[in-house]
């Protein structure tokens, strides 16, 4: 499958030209997905793939977050819990409503037969066989944001999955260090500045895993559970980036006008700092 970097930019630029880019929240997602692509292409680099896999994985990167664009214009919010699942939706807009073929060159009966394929008792031989990059590329964005890889799925596929969410879950630290929690999580600044990190979250964050959506009950959980995001990294050279840019340190170093939480806070850049050495 031949990519070509600026074809993917220019149908990028157009699907995001559609959007309120003066909108903060559209911003924010149009240059995390650069960020994440290239982060995906730096980490399949390390792994040593060939020069294909490299653009294969960055182009799961540049569309892995196509589904956004639409939670956020209809709901106002990156919770997939409060409006859409993002990823499923992004699946939607590449396969169902065929915008892949702008991206690469696919054309449109192919992706309507893969789409068949895959609902064939046989359809992972199909796949395989005819479809195979086709496969990774939605599995991977399909997989991008769930708390586990779905059951099933062979090692080459798994690889492909892991360095998007790898590269996913290193720019979100960015992201939260850069953007004001308080536009981030929608709460005022005296809410986040007060509420304690909830028990089971604190318990999750020392258990070495990333923390249950259900479990966070307030903001600053969020915070917690985007800084255990890095217990679930898979690739070296994905905390090696961590470790470069500095912001898992920052977050951390989050400041509470409750005593209480400040403490919560100091224990968990503890634990996470002996984790990482």
């Amino acid at each position: 499958m031949d990519i070509s970097k600026k074809r993917v930019w220019d149908a990028f630029a157009e699907y995001t030209s559609h959007y309120n880019i003066s909108d903060e929240k559209i911003k924010l997602k149009v240059d995390h997905t650069y960020r994440v692509a290239n982060l995906c292409e730096r980490i399949a680099k390390s792994n040593g793939l060939s020069e294909e896999d490299v653009l294969l994985s960055w182009l799961t990167g540049m569309l892995h977050d196509v589904g956004r664009f639409e939670q956020i214009k209809n709901f106002g919010t990156f919770s997939d819990a409060d409006s859409i699942d993002h990823a499923h939706y992004g699946i939607k807009v590449l396969f169902e409503d065929k915008k892949l073929a702008d991206y690469i060159d696919i054309d449109v009966e192919a992706i309507e037969k893969y789409l068949e394929a895959k609902k064939m008792s046989d359809g992972d031989v199909v796949l395989k066989d005819k479809y195979e990059d086709i496969d990774i590329i939605y599995k991977a964005i399909w997989n991008h944001s769930a708390y586990r890889i779905e059951e099933g799925l062979d090692d080459r596929t798994v690889m492909f999955c892991d360095i998007l969410r790898d590269a996913d879950k290193i720019d979100i630290l960015k992201v939260n260090h850069d953007i004001p929690m308080e536009e981030i999580y929608n709460v005022t600044t005296e809410q986040l500045k007060n509420e304690v990190v909830t028990e089971e979250v604190m318990k999750q964050f020392f258990e070495k895993h990333a923390v249950l959506r259900g479990s966070k009950k307030t903001s600053v959980d969020h915070i917690v559970g985007h800084a255990a995001l890095v217990f679930e990294l898979v690739y070296p050279d994905s905390l090696h980036i961590v470790e470069e840019q500095g912001y898992l340190k920052k977050l951390l170093e989050f400041e509470s006008d409750n005593p209480v939480t400040n403490e919560q806070f100091k224990k968990l850049a503890k634990f996470m700092e002996e984790f990482i050495d």
